[in-house]
C-alpha cells in the first residue's frame, strides 16, 4: 500500500507545472480597496471603484495567461518582483511590466534607421 502511494506521489510530482511556469496568484483585493478609498478621500471626479479595480485586475490576469509562458523567465521574475513590491500586488502592474520589457527588447534588436545621404542631393 505504501509503495503504491509513493509511486502515485512521485508520478503526480513529475506531472506538476513548475511555479515559475504559471501566472502567480496575487492578492489584489487590498490594492483595490486602498485605491478606491484613496480616490474617494481625495475627492477625485473619476474615482475608481473597488469593482472597477477588481475588473481591471481580473482582465490583466486573464491576459497574462496568454503571454506568461512566452516571456523569458528572467523577465517574469523581475516583473513579478516589481508587481509585488511595497506590499501591494497587481496583475495590471505585472502585465504592463512584461509588455514594456518585450517592447523595449524588440526595439533594441531592430537595426537603426538610416537618414538620407548628404551627397544625394548635390549635383
Amino acid at each position: 500500500m505504501n509503495s503504491a502511494l509513493l509511486s502515485l506521489a512521485l508520478l503526480a510530482g513529475s506531472m506538476a507545472i513548475p511555479a515559475s511556469d504559471r501566472v502567480p496568484e496575487l492578492k489584489v483585493e487590498a490594492l483595490c480597496k486602498a485605491t478606491s478609498e484613496t480616490d474617494k478621500s481625495m475627492g477625485l471626479a473619476l474615482a475608481q471603484s473597488f469593482t472597477d479595480c477588481m475588473r481591471d485586475e481580473t482582465t490583466a490576469q486573464q491576459q497574462l495567461g496568454t503571454v506568461w509562458s512566452s516571456a523569458k523567465p528572467a523577465v517574469r521574475d523581475a516583473c513579478e518582483g516589481e508587481a509585488t513590491a511595497g506590499g501591494t500586488q497587481s496583475y495590471v502592474d505585472l502585465l504592463t511590466c512584461i509588455q514594456m520589457t518585450e517592447t523595449a527588447t524588440a526595439l533594441a534588436s531592430t537595426p537603426p534607421l538610416r537618414g538620407a545621404s548628404k551627397n544625394r542631393n548635390k549635383q
